[in-house]
Order: C-alpha cells, then sequence, then structure tokens
C-alpha cells in the first residue's frame, strides 16, 4: 500500500451502508482525510493510531481549500503511509474524488476509487422513495443545487421538468424557492410530489413530503445536508415509508 491514496466512499451516514472493502481498507489505514459529511459513526471505525485531518468544505466556508486537499494527498502518499481518502456519499457524485484523482494521477502518485453508497440512493431508499418505479418513472436526474463561487445556478431547467423522470438535488437547500420557481414555469405541475431529507440513514433522519409548489416552506426549518428529490414516485413514501419509527422525538413523516 505505499505511496497509494484509496478515496473511499463513506457513504450517506449509516455505517452499516459501508462496502466491505471500505470498512476493510479504513482499518488498516495510517492515516484519513476526511470530509465534513463523514458522519461521527463512520469516525468511529478508524484505527485508534491512525491520524485524522479534518477538510471539510460547507458553503461559503472552506476549512481547507480544494487545492491545498489535493497537494496534501500528494505529500501524504509520498511519505509512504497508507492513506484513506474518506468522502461522503460516492467520491465520484459531486464528491470531487476525480478532481483528487486526477491529481494524483498527473503526479505519478496511484490511488483507487471505492464507491460508496451516493446520498440519492441511501437517503431516499431509507425514506422509502424508490428513484424508478415501472409507469411512474422511466428515468432519474442527478443534479446540484448549489450555487458555485456566488454564480447564479445554471441549469436547463426545461429539461429538467419531466413528469416521468425523478430528479434529485443534491445541496439545494438554500435554493429551494428558485428551484420551485423555475421548475414550475418550465411546466412541472406545482402539485407534484416533492420530498426533503435531511440527515439521511442518520438516527437524525427527518423527511418532509410536500409539494413542489410548498417546498420552500416545507423546508425552511431543515438544515443541511437536506437532499431534495422532485417527482410522482415520492407519493408511493406514504405507503413505502419503512423507516417511520426511527424519526426523531416519535415524529411522523408529513404530507
Amino acid at each position: 500500500m505505499d505511496a497509494k491514496v484509496f478515496i473511499i466512499g463513506a457513504g450517506p451516514g449509516d455505517p452499516d451502508l459501508l462496502t466491505m472493502k471500505a470498512h476493510r481498507l479504513l482499518q488498516r489505514a495510517d492515516v484519513v482525510v476526511y470530509d465534513r459529511l463523514v458522519s461521527s459513526d463512520v469516525l468511529d471505525l478508524v484505527p485508534t493510531g491512525a491520524t485524522r485531518i479534518f477538510a471539510g468544505k460547507a458553503a461559503g466556508r472552506h476549512t481547507m481549500p480544494q487545492g491545498e486537499i489535493n497537494e496534501l494527498l500528494l505529500s501524504l502518499a509520498q511519505s509512504g503511509r497508507r492513506v484513506v481518502r474518506l468522502k461522503g456519499g460516492d467520491p465520484f457524485v459531486f464528491g470531487r474524488g476525480s478532481e483528487e484523482a486526477l491529481h494524483l494521477a498527473r503526479h505519478g502518485v496511484p490511488f483507487e476509487i471505492v464507491p460508496g453508497i451516493t446520498a440519492a440512493a441511501g437517503c431516499a431508499a431509507y425514506a422509502g422513495i424508490p428513484l424508478t418505479h415501472r409507469d411512474i418513472a422511466k428515468g432519474v436526474q442527478f443534479i446540484t443545487g448549489h450555487d458555485r463561487n456566488g454564480k447564479e445556478l445554471d441549469v436547463d431547467w426545461q429539461s429538467l421538468a419531466d413528469p416521468e423522470t425523478t430528479l434529485v438535488i443534491y445541496m439545494g437547500l438554500g435554493n429551494a424557492p428558485r428551484i420551485s420557481r423555475e421548475l414550475i414555469a418550465a411546466g412541472l405541475p406545482g402539485t407534484t410530489p416533492a420530498a426533503a431529507i435531511e440527515n439521511g440513514t442518520t438516527p437524525e433522519q427527518r423527511v418532509r413530503l410536500t409539494t413542489l409548489a410548498d417546498l420552500p416552506e416545507a423546508v425552511a426549518d431543515l438544515t443541511a445536508p437536506t437532499l431534495l428529490i422532485v417527482g410522482e414516485v415520492v407519493d408511493l413514501a406514504k405507503d413505502l415509508g419503512w423507516r417511520v419509527e426511527d424519526e426523531p422525538a416519535g415524529q411522523k413523516l408529513s404530507a
């Protein structure tokens, strides 16, 4: 494992969703560089003697800029230590794992990508929302709802307003009003079912079931990380919400 970096997806929060490979490599790590979205339960699996380095980022608040993270991984690998780069969800789905891997590749440092369960799959499943369903949703689109460097959110709203496609929006909490407004303006009915999943797959998970028109009001008291899902499949959560009993303080899924 000398001079090699393992870029590992930690999943959406529940440590039981780690792959066996991710768990095995984590147990052998000398140093673990981890993101803000890696849950404390997953971090509890890091060996006692391993060095932990926090490289988390939140909207507008970067503990460590991406360029510095790239250089850190490079220097750690070149020191000969067993390096694990632990990222929430899947490293290649809005995780910037490809940027880190490209930096290592350009400097001749071997790396390995260990996929993780992305938030769209994990959070939706724990909320009882199938991303596709015969005769309801024939496809699914993943998009980021986060403005980069303060720029206007630049997406093709017309292409997203497809009633036969499930839309999953990462990092869209702060832009929920605009997302709702633009999708409706593009032709998606305001009555389209929508969901917001806060801290999905963890004991703190909260699920809001609403409509596209009412989405901004429904998420007003939620905090990041929150995943947004828009599409007819959301309605199935009323029957498939198997984790209702785990809601904090006995909360129920709200319509």
